[in-house]
């Protein structure tokens, strides 16, 4: 092994980290945990230091496991939307806004207000987690906090400043297009939404290749590369090497894609179209509650997550009960913001196990939803990532669900591998990663 190309994944629940080596294989694997913060029902945040302390974490198990190999270039992948504050030097006015964040739903008027030209040009459903709208309730009600900010950052631009003090603070057009901020048939930040956010547009960062160098750190004994990087999910999509068709990424939420979107205006629209890490753009169905939907349920039921998909797959049906995941509500489409979850269906008979399969039947049910906004699965397999494409019975009752084969990527993090392809390519490399052996799961229907 002549080097190894770092990639790490800034997502909600924790920090993944991965080392590709120059042929694509994975030579080693880290995760650090972490929780975010609920100071109230609306709101989730969480202090910047945290996720240093887990790129910290995850690097000091990581490296032993290269035995010396060199790190020749690091790459960062994160969670879309939410809000970092930072002075001149990059460092975090009050902890970050993430997306799971609800408290901004009243500026959003804001964006209604909009002159229609303007509004379309977003050509994304109005969500308030997303960066512009939590701004625009920072400077209504922390206005001395953005009066000093000198910019604001997506979450893995705020890790890189943390990486590379005297780097520059930007993000990539993937992060950009996700603010409610971005003119997408423009492929630019919009005045007019800016003006809506009542941000001063040169709070706005300045926007750059994903696989550019940004700077470097000191990391393994060495001076190493640090690309601008991208958002979680174009980067699973890179990964997967999905070009067409669609791909399930089922995390902490769930996020239905079709890469192969044409940028245009779209008035009130039901699903997201956002740039990627190359050139192109891609269409996504998004759901707040995926993977954070079976955690609810694990502790309510007392269960860990592979008792729960045991328990799912012990039972041939759900026994009449219907569970809806949407605990937080959602963006539209699928499910409105008002939505809630819970089990329907109850009777003397029902079990745990019964409890356990109708949940997961809820989120799937839910994904094969968001996929029919994007026109359905089409006619080839169906990409499947993330946490939840471990597990067989998700596996297959997605592809029942979908009536498409389902092709699981056995990827531990495909967004902190695409992160290591653009690490790569930023020091000139062409590294494309193996993926196991095509397995489809075929539809039982």
């Amino acid at each position: 092994m002549t080097g190894v190309f770092l990639g790490a994944d800034l997502g909600t629940s924790g920090l993944k980290l991965v080392a590709l080596d120059d042929d694509g294989a994975v030579a080693a694997e880290a995760e650090a945990p972490y929780a975010y913060d609920r100071p109230a029902p609306d709101r989730a945040e969480i202090d910047v230091a945290v996720w240093r302390r887990a790129f910290d974490t995850a690097l000091g198990e990581l490296l032993p496991a290269l035995r010396g190999a060199p790190v020749q270039a690091l790459g960062l992948s994160g969670q879309m939307h939410g809000a970092v504050l930072v002075d001149s030097a990059g460092r975090a006015l009050r902890p970050a806004l993430l997306w799971p964040d609800s408290r901004a739903g009243a500026e959003l008027t804001r964006w209604l207000r909009l002159p229609r030209d303007d509004r379309a040009a977003l050509a994304n459903p109005l969500v308030p987690g997303m960066t512009g709208p939590l701004v625009a309730w920072l400077a209504v009600h922390e206005p001395a906090v953005v009066g000093r900010a000198a910019t604001v950052l997506l979450p893995k631009d705020a890790l890189r400043a943390s990486l590379v003090p005297d780097g520059p603070l930007v993000t990539d057009r993937s992060d950009a297009s996700g603010t409610l901020l971005w003119d997408v048939p423009s492929d630019a930040w919009s005045g007019a939404a800016a003006r809506a956010a009542g941000l001063p547009f040169e709070l706005l960062p300045a926007v750059r290749p994903s696989a550019e160098v940004a700077g470097t750190t000191p990391l393994a004994a060495g001076e190493v590369p640090v690309v601008v990087g991208g958002a979680d999910t174009p980067l699973a999509l890179l990964a997967a090497g999905t070009a067409e068709g669609l791909q399930v990424n089922l995390g902490t939420g769930a996020q239905v894609l079709r890469p192969g979107w044409s940028p245009q205006p779209v008035e009130d629209p039901v699903v997201h179209g956002y740039a990627d890490v190359e050139d192109g753009w891609y269409a996504m169905a998004a759901l707040r509650n995926g993977g954070s939907a079976w955690a609810w349920v694990c502790d309510v039921l007392g269960l860990t997550w592979p008792e729960l998909f045991a328990a799912a797959a012990s039972v041939p049906g759900a026994g009449g009960v219907v569970f809806r995941p949407f605990l937080t509500g959602e963006r539209g489409g699928v499910a409105g913001p008002d939505d809630r979850a819970g089990w329907d269906g109850l009777h003397p008979g029902t079990t745990r196990a019964h409890l356990a399969r109708a949940a997961v039947e809820g989120v799937v049910r839910a994904v094969a939803a968001a996929a029919a906004l994007l026109g359905g699965p089409g006619d080839g397999p169906v990409v499947l990532t993330g946490g939840g494409a471990r597990s067989a019975v998700v596996q297959q009752l997605l592809a029942d669900e979908l009536g498409r084969p389902v092709r699981p990527l056995a990827l531990r993090s495909a967004s902190a591998i695409g992160a290591a392809v653009l690490a790569a390519r930023g020091v000139g490399a062409d590294v494309v990663p193996q993926r196991a052996a095509e397995v489809l799961v075929a539809p039982r229907r």
